[in-house]
């Protein structure tokens, strides 16, 4: 027998003998004269009607069980599907006890009931959904990379230094190392700690290859138990040499977003659809037909002059809160708003010094987007040696980052890039509310389940 995926059985353009289908059962119905089975294998939203003779029902035979069905493909007479399996055997490999599983045939589970089972909730449909998406996303990012001619780059997991100076990292050590900790020996002779980021490694990579690219996992110890943050999250990072505009970032940022998710629509349309359908029915998508400029300045005097009161009252010189994002992206009228120019004070010091008058600030770019608020943060780096050094010796970091001191000495090029989240890029194209829910095994303060 030809074994077939659910996927390729329901696209089959013509009928065929002798095949055989493996999968998890998604419903049972048993009639007088015929025993229906509907079988799922991960390859397809859509599941595979099994038509079967009742003397093939066995008490293990019920909803979850895996099972492993030979038979014929034959055209179907139901206009809702294309081909079904005619069953001539079933073999049970795994039954399921219906009685103690936590997920229920025909019922339409919220996700925050699922959520409480991260070893089982991928048999569900919009969990199954969302990490086939998730999957043809990750696919579709790197190949626009590829495609504009970005070279891959793995950056390491464990560094040595802090690249947002945000201070909010998992230093790591050997089980070892936690017992004894008296002697404060380092496994590495240095502290270590979890990526936050894999920009700093990008420019250094910036400086032999004009564009690069990483998409890995990255680790925030943020004690947040936001919609919008996890501790361990998955980061699309760039670095383009020879840059000295910010609308070139910008532009990269836009062509990735709209690539990346023409990409997704295409390839899983019934994927997505679940989830424009159930999941988030209200919301408009016109993904970037539009998109509005401001400056930081401009942004602050739009929430100076809003009529809603904030919790964080927005000053000149402040980071923008989410419920500032958030107002913004409104008065822009729900479209992506790119912000440019963020004061001096308040960005890390490799930021590149706009060198402007009494309101300081430096060529930084952060992408909001409407129900989600920051989506992507970019900057042009700091290429000019004088104004890093005077910077770094300020902030007393000149002895730790004489390395990236040593870029700007050895045919340094003016040069930018930006991160995005995958996750809330996933929460943002999907309308999905909590960032928990679209990525397989999520890690955030006071649980790390499996």
């Amino acid at each position: 027998a030809v074994r077939l995926r659910v996927r390729e059985a329901l696209g089959a353009l013509e009928p065929a003998d002798a095949v055989q289908v493996q999968g998890w059962v998604r419903s049972v119905r048993s009639q007088k004269e015929v025993l229906f089975l509907h079988i799922n294998d991960g390859s397809s939203l859509e599941n595979l009607q099994v038509v079967a003779d009742p003397s093939l029902e066995n008490r293990d035979l019920t909803f979850g069980s895996a099972v492993e069905v030979q038979g014929k493909l034959v055209k179907s007479p139901h206009k809702m599907q294309n081909m079904e399996l005619k069953a001539e055997t079933i073999r049970v490999v795994g039954p399921c006890d219906t009685w103690s599983f936590p997920l229920k045939m025909k019922e339409r589970h919220p996700l925050e009931y699922v959520r409480q089972f991260p070893h089982l909730r991928c048999r569900n449909n919009t969990l199954g959904s969302l990490l086939r998406i998730r999957s043809e996303a990750t696919a579709a990012i790197h190949s626009f990379f590829q495609d504009n001619g970005y070279v891959h780059i793995h950056t390491p997991i464990i560094t040595s230094n802090d690249c947002e100076g945000a201070g909010e990292l998992f230093q790591i050590e050997t089980s070892n190392e936690a017992r004894e900790s008296a002697e404060k020996t380092h496994f590495f002779n240095v502290p270590a700690f979890l990526t936050v980021s894999g920009q700093l490694h990008l420019e250094v990579m910036s400086g032999a290859f004009t564009h690069v690219f990483t998409f890995g996992p990255t680790f925030r110890a943020e004690n947040s138990q936001s919609r919008r943050h996890l501790a361990e999250f998955y980061m699309v990072e760039a670095e383009l040499s020879f840059t000295e505009s910010l609308q070139d970032i910008m532009q990269v940022m836009e062509d990735l977003f709209k690539t990346a998710t023409s990409t997704v629509l295409s390839k899983c349309p019934c994927d997505v659809e679940l989830f424009h359908k159930y999941i988030a029915p209200a919301q408009k998508r016109l993904f970037f037909f539009s998109s509005c400029r401001i400056s930081y300045s401009e942004a602050v005097e739009i929430l100076r002059q809003a009529s809603q009161t904030f919790t964080f009252k927005p000053e000149w010189g402040c980071d923008l809160q989410t419920e500032h994002e958030k107002y913004l992206v409104k008065h822009c009228g729900e479209v992506p708003v790119f912000v440019i120019n963020y004061p001096y004070d308040l960005k890390p010091f490799y930021m590149r010094d706009n060198e402007d008058g009494p309101q300081h600030t430096v060529a930084a770019v952060d992408l909001l987007v409407p129900g989600i608020g920051e989506l992507c943060g970019g900057s042009l780096r700091e290429e000019r040696l004088p104004f890093l050094e005077s910077r770094l010796q300020r902030l007393g970091l000149a002895d730790a980052y004489q390395w990236y001191l040593d870029l700007r000495k050895f045919g340094s090029v003016p040069h930018g890039g930006f991160g995005m989240g995958f996750e809330r890029y996933l929460q943002y194209i999907l309308g999905v509310d909590n960032i928990k829910d679209v990525i397989p095994f999520p890690r955030f303060s006071h649980s790390c389940l499996l």
